[in-house]
């Protein structure tokens, strides 16, 4: 096992794996990850089944039989994805089960056509929850505005929950906002608060990508690679702020469990900046890193963990803020802009899924 992946995990970073494929699963991938490179969970979106899809013949024999029954090209992504998803669960029970429900997750995402439509997401959360019918199972709901009482009404039924697609502080705070309505209305159902589950997704990388083209527009590099760090730290603080609540330490108090911060998109887009940073620059205990291989390799191979690396940092974090706002960075636009595009390019992906199914579902 790595020594730097054991060194991630003895400070309180939960090790997640972004990826899933059939391929992954039938060549015992996974399980040889969870025993070496102390991968603990799984998040799955419609990018990585649409890119699973397009490679190799692991889907094709499932891909003849729904033809055969004439399914339609939606039943026929649900059966292929839950499938997935599913065995994933199996591969990951014993983590679920030595962590008592906190790790060995897998995360399946909702349609992300109807990111904008509160009533259709709860639907589809319990349908996916239904037919996936494992208890280590997260629903990803994104964070939009109308995601928010989706992810409430969910959390309320029992159904535990990873929000996706966070990007700014602001909505972070409704987000946990959500995440506590929904563990209160869940116990005055009587439910047990120690069965639901929730992270919360902040994405690091993108934020990075959308601040340093304009940071070049505005003639000012020496803040670039700074902000997608900064906005997560200053998350955690957020975080920490809501886990010294009332609120919720009488939620606490009754078995619920804090909604971990997860931090997302933590591949390195820019070829310039260390490929470990959104890694070994966000060690926080409590959290959850979700990796894509290429990032958990870099990690394993020469990541330079030396403990917490985000609440010593919350004053030079706000620090940079406000100097991206004096240098002209309008943080509202940005995350807008973010939000935006995140659920497009899932929605793109989707439709690219679908088109992929539909070409393939020959009997």
């Amino acid at each position: 096992m790595s020594e730097n992946l054991k060194k991630l995990s003895e400070q309180g970073v939960a090790i997640w794996l972004d990826d899933i494929s059939r391929e992954r699963l039938r060549s015992g991938n996974l399980e040889q990850l969870i025993r070496e490179k102390h991968v603990v969970g799984v998040t799955s979106n419609p990018t990585i089944f649409a890119g699973a899809l397009s490679k190799g013949d692991a889907y094709d024999a499932q891909l003849h039989d729904l033809a055969v029954r004439g399914v339609d090209v939606g039943e026929a992504v649900r059966s292929i994805t839950t499938y997935d998803i599913r065995w994933a669960a199996d591969v990951l029970r014993p983590v679920y089960d030595a962590t008592g429900g906190v790790d060995g997750r897998v995360s399946l995402e909702v349609d992300p056509r109807l990111a904008r439509e509160s009533e259709k997401t709860v639907a589809e959360a319990r349908a996916l929850w239904w037919l996936v019918d494992r208890p280590n199972l997260f629903i990803k709901i994104p964070a939009t505005v109308e995601g928010l009482p989706a992810i409430t009404q969910a959390l309320s039924e029992g159904i535990s929950v990873n929000v996706t697609l966070i990007f700014s502080l602001e909505r972070y705070r409704a987000v946990m906002d959500a995440w506590l309505a929904g563990l209160e209305a869940a116990q005055a159902k009587g439910l047990d608060l120690a069965t639901i589950e929730s992270v919360a997704s902040f994405f690091v990388s993108r934020v990075d990508s959308e601040i340093d083209k304009r940071l070049d527009k505005l003639g000012k590099p020496e803040l670039k690679g700074k902000a997608g760090i900064a906005n997560a730290r200053l998350a955690y603080a957020a975080f920490e702020d809501v886990m010294n609540s009332e609120r919720w330490q009488r939620l606490r108090a009754a078995g619920a469990r804090p909604q971990r911060p997860l931090w997302a998109s933590t591949g390195v887009k820019n070829p310039e900046y260390s490929d470990t940073m959104y890694v070994d620059q966000l060690v926080a205990p409590g959290t959850v890193n979700t990796m894509p291989e290429k990032t958990l390799d870099a990690v394993a191979d020469h990541a330079n963990v030396t403990g917490d690396t985000v609440r010593p940092f919350y004053e030079q974090a706000w620090n940079t803020m406000a100097a991206l706002k004096e240098a002209g960075v309008d943080y509202d636009d940005v995350v807008k802009v973010l939000e935006d595009e995140g659920v497009q390019k899932f929605e793109a992906s989707w439709n690219e899924l679908l088109e992929s199914v539909k070409k393939n579902l020959v009997p």
